[in-house]
């Protein structure tokens, strides 16, 4: 089984989200499982800096471009990965998709055109390679030409088109569909045409044989009105092509037993240890030592959809009665950013706030906090709240999407009887808290059950313990998209 694994991200090459993480551990698991897999990506300048063992395998014209096609190998793995070289990708700071003040690069649609015209020229075999796929995998509005491309092209690999955000569509004028010299008849609104506009994850929408998205709740979310984004009706046609498979997540990387960025590691056996993990992080971010008060923790994108309009709303009262701490850490709007820098200011022994991304926070952040918030307005899988669970931190989640599919709600109704004595610790098989309106009183309600909850050790540490105990690995997703292959290829 050859697969073309497409992708605008991989870590630990190239990250802004749960994308990378995906384009980094989905192609692992896939050659572990048997697959022969070739991963294409970008050759962002960033990128390039950490892919220093490199070779030229082919140097060739496509759509007026100059294109380098080099071969490396995913850092700590055997997944060969070719990086497609062109100048408006390897010779330009800035992030993947925009500047450093967070401007999407005007070229955008041209840089992920040359793309995906480069995955398809691989499948047609017009690239001198040792490998022709049988299945090109694609990822996102960035790769959703590539399987328009193939069907114009009369191309009889398989292909499947991946989910991760409906909400990032890739939606461009007409002018940039003239400039681009696409098919005229994909100005159409069976095709590509979107209100006047044209869509590339469209593209991938309409032409690949297998839609998957990153949890089955995602899958039945997106076919409503409320989270189709515009492109309901079509997944509702394609609802007999469409599935979810849940992500899972990097476990060598995620693993609070063999993470070097903690102060102590630990696991399920050696719990105790992760409270020195707690006491470091509020050394660390200046809060005051206490291992008592319940530590909160946020690590994401500071966007709409991540509620972090609702955590500011909420948890305002609760750091005024002190009833917890708060540790946040992420980039993004700069409304939300300097929402959260005034709270850490109002608050600055109560709460902190670490604007910008890093890695090594992010790692002390789950092994060091109690609760783990994600108040996801939407969320297609999410990551954090399994890593959360595997570090033996407790989510508080809304109800939706992947969240609803990974943690296991831990009810008030369960705690009443746990307060009576009806309910024994043998008997809680729950992970965590879910909420299920996005409304800040909804989240103030969940967290006040979750620290209720936290008050009771023996109970708090079983849901710790389940959470832990939880299998989060890629195999069981992997084998799920094998699935989805043999499927196609037979």
């Amino acid at each position: 089984m050859k697969v073309l694994f497409v992708c605008s991200e991989a870590y630990p090459l190239i990250k802004t989200g749960g994308l990378g993480d995906v384009g980094g551990a989905l192609p692992r698991a896939l050659l572990k499982a048997g697959a022969q897999v070739r991963l294409l990506l970008p050759a962002y300048k960033s990128l390039l800096a950490k892919a220093k063992e490199r070779r030229a395998i082919a140097i060739f014209a496509c759509d007026g471009s100059k294109v380098t096609l080099w071969q490396t190998r995913l850092p700590g793995s055997r997944v060969l990965t070719w990086l497609v070289d062109i100048p408006e990708f390897s010779e330009r700071d800035g992030g993947p998709y925009g500047d450093d003040q967070g401007q999407d690069w005007i070229d955008n649609p041209k840089r992920f055109y040359i793309l995906s015209r480069v995955a398809q020229m691989l499948a047609c075999g017009e690239i001198n390679t040792d490998f022709k796929p049988e299945i090109v995998h694609c990822h996102d509005w960035q790769t959703g030409l590539v399987p328009a491309l193939l069907r114009y092209h009369n191309s009889s690999v398989a292909t499947v088109f991946t989910i991760h955000n409906l909400a990032y569509r890739g939606v461009f004028n007409y002018a940039t569909f003239e400039y681009l010299n696409l098919p005229p008849e994909w100005w159409h609104f069976e095709s590509l045409e979107f209100w006047d506009h044209f869509s590339y994850l469209k593209a991938g929408l309409v032409y690949a044989d297998k839609i998957t998205t990153v949890s089955p709740s995602y899958a039945e979310e997106i076919q409503t009105e409320a989270f189709g984004h515009g492109f309901e009706g079509l997944l509702q046609h394609r609802r007999a092509d469409l599935s979810g498979i849940i992500n899972g997540i990097d476990t060598e990387t995620w693993n609070p037993g063999a993470d070097d960025y903690l102060e102590r590691k630990y696991t399920r056996r050696s719990i105790k240890r992760r409270a020195e993990n707690k006491q470091a992080l509020q050394q660390q971010l200046g809060l005051p030592v206490d291992p008592e008060i319940p530590l909160l923790g946020f690590v994401g994108r500071l966007v709409e959809q991540k509620g972090v309009s609702l955590i500011l709303e909420a948890l305002t009262p609760m750091l005024e009665r002190s009833e917890c701490q708060l540790v946040a850490v992420g980039t993004g709007q700069k409304d939300l950013e300097a929402g959260l820098a005034a709270l850490a200011e109002r608050f600055p022994d109560k709460a902190s706030a670490t604007i910008g991304y890093s890695e090594p926070l992010s790692h002390r952040v789950e092994a060091g906090c109690d609760i783990f918030l994600m108040p996801s307005l939407f969320e297609p899988c999410g990551l954090n709240q399994m890593y959360s669970q595997r570090y033996g931190a407790v989510p508080v989640c809304h109800y939706v999407g992947g969240l609803r599919d990974t943690v296991i709600n831990f009810c008030q109704t369960q705690l009443d009887a746990w307060r009576q004595g009806s309910l024994t610790v043998d008997e809680i098989d729950e992970t965590g808290f879910l909420f299920n309106q996005p409304t800040a009183p909804a989240l103030t309600t969940c967290l006040e059950r979750a620290l209720a909850c936290y008050h009771e050790p023996e109970l708090w540490r079983r849901l710790q313990l389940n959470g832990m105990h939880t299998d989060f690995s890629w195999q069981q997703s992997c084998e799920g998209y094998m699935e989805l292959y043999r499927g196609l290829l037979e």
